[in-house]
């Protein structure tokens, strides 16, 4: 099977295959939580912010088991969507996922879009998730989601290519560019057809 054929069409007015559990899945700083809650919105399937369920304030990890449990309980519900999966738990929405929405963009794009973001939120006071807040400290610190996009980065985009050429993979709808995925987000129904 080729990647093109694994590869679902973006030109529907409904998710491919009807499909009501997405995993939202791509490289660091590429929109992947904004794109779950317009997702969401559109189809009026709950969404899951994966930092809610992993950080506790004061940026305290939760312990993996922890983790696990609670990305476990979301995935046996009929209908979810995660803006994001990490490597700890990945083999719990993928066993459960209907469509993985991949967000594969350019790094020149995803950085330069993570660097705007993060100076936004950090300058802004903004709340990232559970009260907590990014500082200067951490942007210029060995742990900065910065210096983790470029750790990662090419991981990410390994692991894209893999799935849409894997048969026992969700199908992948593999997005390229933000205007690829608006274009495809603005041509959804409003909202999902009834169940």
């Amino acid at each position: 099977m080729t990647p093109s054929e694994r590869i679902v069409q973006a030109s529907q007015s409904r998710l491919p295959g009807d499909a009501r559990r997405v995993l939202i899945y791509g490289v660091t700083g590429s929109g992947k939580t904004a794109l779950a809650e317009r997702l969401a919105q559109r189809t009026e399937i709950e969404w899951h912010s994966v930092d809610n369920l992993t950080w506790e304030p004061g940026w305290v990890e939760v312990p993996a088991e922890e983790q696990r449990r609670r990305i476990g309980q979301i995935c046996e519900r009929p209908e979810w969507i995660l803006d994001t999966a990490y490597s700890k738990w990945l083999d719990l929405p993928l066993g459960h996922a209907q469509l993985i929405l991949a967000l594969d963009y350019p790094r020149w794009f995803s950085l330069q879009r993570l660097v705007r973001r993060t100076a936004t939120r950090v300058l802004g006071k903004r709340v990232v998730c559970n009260g907590n807040r990014e500082s200067w400290r951490e942007v210029f610190s060995r742990d900065s989601i910065v210096v983790w996009h470029f750790k990662s980065f090419s991981r990410k985009r390994q692991r894209i290519r893999r799935w849409a050429t894997d048969p026992t993979a969700p199908p992948v709808l593999r997005l390229t560019s933000s205007h690829q995925t608006e274009a495809w987000l603005t041509g959804l129904r409003e909202r999902a057809p009834d169940h």
